[in-house]
């Protein structure tokens, strides 16, 4: 690639030098036979130039476009090992800007550096040094030009630098609203906030367009700057050259080569400052998606996983203590209990009490800022990703379901799986007889986060991804919400029946499933307040008679 560039700098060079010999030993002899001769080797320079700089050109996209690939796989793969909580620092609209948008500039920089920083400077300089080979005195103009234009380039750049990074800031500001507008749909339009969200959005647009306007109107004096500097240089030459043709110093054609020269080298710097002033841009670019890359995650692969899969030993959850980032009270405080193979414990408590949270450490969506929890006797921070997706699965109490067919959804768990497998756990998840309905079978389509099913449809389809999979460990967060009595009756015997080995951790106020844990254990303001069999806390615990109580009416009406 460099060579190709070397070789069409080398031929775009010598053009002027070529049309300096036609004008003097041809035109102006009058050789016709010099000036058709002359011709036919500048065109086949010409066309030499053509091929280097298709080539070159060609090449420095298959490089600058393979890099932006593996940037944007980079970026990806890091931001697939942040912890929930280092993605709401950075925050998800503006990781969604880095990975596209912010790629998109690092990658035309790249391109623009590639197909013009190595050509420009060389043609700069050898244009100036055979400008002033063909006549030194007109080198003066030189003396003059170069100093305005860097003067220029400063100005520039020191202006656009901090306009680029605020233009980028409010990028960011204007994708979180309207990703916030956009999933938060329902409850703006139930609240009438419409008219609120609208404001918020005009005045985040508002703010972008005057920082771009500002961006735009430093960025506009370049091009009337250049004008006016290659404009003056050129008159410069044509009347001081005139005059020392008349004075018999020099030829015509030195003056149009010079002239020439003095082109191609005020049209490489152009090409070099708009490189720089791309540079200004995709230098914010350049700093965001860095922090990303070394950001280290609290969640990153261990040095040492397993030699083996792990033993089905249980959970174990010692002295655990966690709290979330700017908060000021901790959401769990020294919590421990065990989960046996083939137990079934149920966490319950009023709201805020850290039952989600506790469920997250165990899948580790988070790590805990005190104590350990170990799956199959190993430490959490001690398994990497694959070992312990497979040991563990997890249904939320809202499960999120990728675009595609249920199919693809219920394969995510177990890529292995025949159709026969995928419809034998839709029957014990109670999902067969909707996913028959629509005709469409396992093939049936599910649009991004399931937005075409309803809360108990996804449940259901995450819990059979569950039973397809069948983990060690069975985390489920509220997992029959969602659904009716007889559905929930229904499921749970099939949960009980097709994970009867596994360790079963469920966060649920239902008093039916309460009931039939093997132990219930109680959570409020993060701490554990009584643990035990259903019967026993209900004759020994206020706060968990309290919660039966508070829920029995609802269970018995329904």
């Amino acid at each position: 690639m460099a060579l190709l560039q070397i070789a069409q700098m080398l031929a775009m060079l010598w053009l002027p030098a070529l049309n300096a010999d036609v004008i003097d030993e041809g035109v102006l002899r009058g050789d016709g036979h010099q000036v058709v001769e002359l011709g036919i080797v500048m065109l086949a320079v010409t066309c030499a130039q053509v091929l280097c700089a298709a080539g070159a050109a060609f090449l420095s996209a298959s490089v600058a476009l393979a890099w932006g690939r593996e940037l944007r796989q980079a970026l990806f793969s890091r931001v697939l090992s942040l912890s929930a909580h280092e993605v709401s620092r950075i925050g998800r609209a503006s990781l969604i800007t880095r990975s596209t948008q912010d790629v998109q500039q690092i990658q035309q920089l790249a391109l623009n550096t590639l197909t013009v920083m190595v050509v420009a400077p060389l043609t700069a300089v050898g244009s100036a040094v055979l400008a002033l080979r063909q006549d030194a005195p007109l080198g003066l103009v030189l003396s003059v030009v170069l100093p305005t234009l860097t003067v220029a380039l400063w100005l520039v750049l020191r202006r656009t630098l901090p306009l680029s990074t605020a233009v980028q800031e409010r990028l960011d500001r204007l994708n979180r609203i309207t990703r916030e507008r956009l999933a938060g749909i329902r409850t703006t339009r139930s609240f009438d906030r419409d008219s609120h969200e609208e404001a918020r959005f005009r005045e985040a647009d508002e703010a972008m367009m005057r920082t771009g306007l500002a961006l735009g109107r430093a960025q506009a004096l370049i091009m009337p700057t250049f004008t006016v500097v290659i404009e003056l240089s050129s008159v410069a030459v044509l009347w001081f050259g005139g005059v020392r043709v008349a004075a018999g110093d020099v030829r015509m054609g030195t003056v149009i080569a010079f002239l020439q020269y003095l082109s191609l080298m005020l049209q490489a710097v152009m090409m070099a400052m708009g490189v720089f002033l791309q540079a200004s841009r995709a230098g914010a670019s350049v700093g965001r998606v860095l922090e990303v890359l070394r950001t280290r995650s609290a969640l990153d692969r261990p040095q040492r996983a397993p030699a083996r899969p792990i033993q089905p030993r249980g959970v174990a959850i010692d002295s655990v203590s966690f709290r979330y980032p700017n908060s000021r009270d901790a959401a769990l405080h020294a919590v421990s209990l065990t989960v046996a193979p083939g137990e079934t414990v149920v966490l319950t408590g009023p709201v805020g009490s850290g039952k989600t949270t506790l469920l997250h450490l165990v899948a580790r969506i988070g790590d805990p800022d005190g104590g350990k929890v170990t799956v199959g006797g190993h430490d959490l921070r001690d398994l990497d990703r694959e070992t312990l997706a497979a040991a563990v699965g997890l249904v939320t109490q809202r499960p999120y379901l990728f675009s595609g067919t249920v199919a693809e959804h219920l394969r995510r768990g177990a890529p292995d799986a025949d159709d026969r497998a995928l419809w034998r756990a839709l029957e014990l998840a109670q999902a067969r007889d909707f996913v028959e309905a629509t005709g469409h079978g396992l093939l049936t389509p599910v649009t991004a986060g399931g937005a075409n099913l309803s809360g108990g449809q996804r449940q259901r389809l995450a819990i059979a991804q569950l039973l397809l999979k069948r983990p060690q460990v069975c985390l489920l967060d509220e997992p029959f919400s969602a659904l009716d009595a007889g559905t929930t009756a229904r499921l749970r015997t099939a949960l009980d029946a097709e994970t009867g080995g596994a360790a079963r951790l469920v966060v649920s106020q239902h008093t039916a499933t309460l009931r039939a844990a093997d132990r219930v254990v109680v959570l409020d303001r993060g701490r554990v307040v009584g643990q035990g069999p259903h019967a026993d806390l209900l004759a020994g615990s206020t706060a968990y008679r309290e919660i039966v109580l508070a829920r029995g009416g609802r269970v018995e009406a329904s």
